[in-house]
């Protein structure tokens, strides 16, 4: 998977919301070992120091935890994972209603034009 960074941003944010979705999305699924801080580095390509950073705010939010010596797991909690996703659905929706209002659609106008998206999809 690629890693795109925003310049105006703190990268060990991004990286923390780029590693919350892969978690939401099941890309490291429930329970299961996550690779290593030199691995995501590497692959983000990123210095491992602002990767720890970012796994460490993991743990902190309860997305992530450390076994000793094995490594860090995805949490077991699937509450977590669904609160999180429920947020994202939220700034997704709230994202899509801004810019239809920017473009001249109402609230309303832009829910019927979700509503024809999807019948004109189903055909």
């Amino acid at each position: 998977m690629e890693w795109n960074f925003d310049n105006e941003r703190p990268i060990y944010r991004q990286l923390v919301e780029e590693l919350e979705r892969r978690i939401v999305l099941g890309v490291y699924p429930l329970g299961e070992k996550i690779p290593s801080v030199r691995d995501l580095a590497d692959e983000a390509k990123v210095n491992p120091n602002t990767m720890q950073r970012a796994l460490q705010e993991l743990e902190e939010l309860g997305y992530i935890y450390t076994e000793r010596t094995n490594g860090k797991y995805v949490t077991k909690d699937s509450l977590i994972l669904k609160s999180k996703k429920e947020a994202m659905a939220k700034t997704c929706v709230k994202d899509y209603f801004q810019a239809m209002k920017k473009i001249g659609f109402s609230r309303e106008e832009a829910i019927r034009y979700l509503e024809k998206r999807k019948e004109k999809e189903e055909k």
